[in-house]
């Protein structure tokens, strides 16, 4: 009897151990559906305006990086004086980065963040493109490229003024949306749109992007956007000076981070 008492006690315990094994696979992964909170975290640093998250300091580098392209577009619509709602798109595009670039470097000032002064590869090529073009296809590809490039900065806008846990993010979320919305309505009032195409790029576009800056880097001051003598081309693409903002939006004044 002890003999089969043990067994029968080795085979329930072979057994058990074996169902253990089977299930904790199913048990470790449970929650994988979403993003725990130390990993969420992990990423965010803490300044008296709120913590910052990986995925703010990304949005205030993307606004930068939009006007340091988008600026020098709409500058050289006005230049070229295409049809009469082109120039007003490329105004608008001039007025709104200038004003953004403002802000955008008065936030990351007070957030210690380091801005680009150039804008990335893509969008140096898209200048190219732009500067290359003549006639009809001139005003197409400034139209279909800026609305496209506005289109995607809006829908990073919409998302990171909805999370955002730090004010200074927010209200320049603020700003960005009422500006980009703004160029998107001029953008297509040009009648050269092709929304088609929007709607296809859109279905196929790859989520992936360029990774968030780290946090807590010795930022340097970003060089003014201020525009190259009428007389010479330039290859490091700068915007207008930008504009002063009115007193009645400044910001509160800065005070130091929270260590």
């Amino acid at each position: 009897m002890r003999r089969l008492l043990s067994g029968t006690g080795l085979v329930v315990i072979a057994l058990a151990a074996t169902l253990l094994a089977l299930l904790f696979p199913l048990w470790s992964y449970a929650d994988r559906s979403g993003t725990p909170l130390a990993d969420l975290n992990a990423g965010t640093v803490a300044t008296r305006w709120g913590p910052l998250s990986a995925a703010d300091r990304d949005f205030v580098v993307r606004v930068r990086l939009a006007g340091l392209w988008e600026g020098p577009a709409g500058r050289q619509a006005i230049e070229r004086d295409p049809s009469a709602t082109v120039k007003a798109a490329g105004q608008h595009l001039v007025d709104g980065h200038a004003f953004l670039d403002a802000r955008v470097r008065e936030v990351a000032a007070d957030l210690g963040m380091e801005l680009p002064d150039q804008p990335n590869a893509q969008q140096q090529g898209w200048l190219r493109r732009l500067t290359a073009d003549t006639g009809i296809a001139y005003e197409r590809d400034f139209a279909n490229l800026l609305r496209a490039a506005h289109g995607k900065v809006f829908a990073l806008v919409a998302q990171v003024r909805a999370d955002t846990r730090n004010s200074l993010v927010r209200g320049l979320a603020d700003d960005a949306n009422t500006t980009v919305l703004d160029h998107i309505k001029m953008l297509e009032a040009t009648g050269f749109v092709d929304f088609d195409a929007l709607a296809r790029d859109a279905a196929t576009a790859s989520p992936t992007g360029p990774p968030p800056p780290a946090p807590g880097a010795t930022p340097a001051s970003p060089v003014p956007l201020t525009p190259p003598p009428s007389d010479s081309a330039s290859a490091s693409f700068p915007l207008p000076p930008a504009a002063s903002r009115p007193k009645d939006e400044a910001s509160p004044e800065p005070a130091s981070h929270t260590p």
